[in-house]
């Protein structure tokens, strides 16, 4: 497959409708299209899922589980726009992940989904670390999940001051940080 033909699912991990990881992951989709990829920007708020829970499983795998494992499954790559909350990757990050590893439908593991596929990970935070510490648990949760993240990540730190009133990114050299790891992304 061709990179101009990559298809490419984005994502915030945050749920928050004037979240800076929304902004960012916004613009890592419209950068991703300049690139020639075919873009799918995710809203999680479109797929609730409860907190993950055996029991909940063993009762009927969540309809919203098997729709996500699809929707990562006609994808060649994903990106991941992660907050960090108390230096960790937030809960809706990890149980999204942990729920698309479990089994599909058809009886297969979720990780089938996920295997071999690449990975782009990038964080925005008011702080001045821009969560860079979400992404290093992060780049660890997917390896073990079977994805193979890009070298390259991003951390977009003081994130309140970094978008114009259009919630675009005003720094080129972040953006241009960003289409690095799109190219990788899209190169694997």
């Amino acid at each position: 497959m061709s990179s101009e033909s990559k298809k490419i699912l984005i994502f915030a991990g945050s749920l928050r409708g004037a979240s800076f990881n929304r902004k960012l992951a916004a613009n890592v989709a419209q950068l991703a299209q300049q690139q020639g990829a075919q873009v799918t920007l995710l809203d999680l708020n479109e797929y609730p899922l409860p907190i993950y829970n055996g029991d909940i499983e063993d009762e009927g795998m969540p309809e919203n589980v098997h729709k996500l494992q699809a929707l990562f499954a006609e994808h060649d790559a994903i990106i991941i726009s992660t907050p960090e909350y108390n230096g960790a990757v937030p809960a809706l990050v990890k149980n999204t992940l942990d729920w698309i590893s479990r089994k599909q439908a058809n009886g297969d593991s979720g990780i089938e989904v996920l295997q071999g596929k690449v990975a782009g990970i990038v964080a925005a935070s008011p702080g001045a670390l821009g969560g860079l510490r979400a992404l290093l648990a992060l780049r660890d949760q997917l390896a073990k999940l079977s994805l193979w993240v890009a070298p390259t990540q991003f951390a977009l730190g003081k994130a309140s001051e970094a978008f114009d009133s259009q919630d675009e990114l005003k720094d080129n050299q972040h953006k241009e940080k960003i289409t690095q790891i799109i190219n990788e992304v899209m190169r694997f």
